[in-house]
């Protein structure tokens, strides 16, 4: 089961994610093969299918809870659709979903805390920063209880 999904490489936990049949569709693998669990997950050991911290008081979601949401939303996530991704954390979901929806698409990642916000930035310059750069991927957010 999804503990069997630890790989020592990005490529070795796609791969069992897809054995288990976690990892449903061909888009949703392609799109974690594309994004690098490693440059969202700092700690030793990113390919490790468990949550692991990524500051703040947060976890980046196991791998597997990625591969589910990722594949159910495969229809929803084509070509030049637009999505947002709440609580977007380290990037990593909504720098998957900027793959799935390609050059055309529109991903908002919004994240309440605004540390988040410039390391999930950061996250995604150093892994796929044409995201970026064409306008497909951007996060957001308010500081909560204030007028900011």
């Amino acid at each position: 089961m999804a503990w069997h999904c630890n790989g020592v490489t990005n490529q070795e936990m796609v791969t069992k994610l897809k054995e288990t049949g976690i990892l449903a569709t061909a888009r949703a693998e392609a799109a974690m093969l594309a994004v690098d669990r490693a440059r969202y997950c700092h700690e030793a050991d990113p390919y490790l299918d468990r949550p692991r911290k990524i500051g703040y008081n947060v976890t980046i979601s196991a791998p597997h809870m990625h591969a589910y949401a990722l594949s159910i939303l495969s229809d929803q996530l084509f070509d030049g659709a637009r999505a947002l991704d709440v609580g977007s954390g380290s990037g990593y979901l909504s720098a998957c979903m900027a793959f799935m929806v390609g050059p055309r698409g529109r991903v908002i990642g919004i994240e309440h805390i605004p540390e988040l916000i410039e390391v999930s930035t950061r996250n995604v310059r150093e892994d796929c920063p044409h995201f970026l750069k064409d306008g497909r991927l951007k996060f957001i957010g308010k500081i909560i209880g204030t007028n900011a």
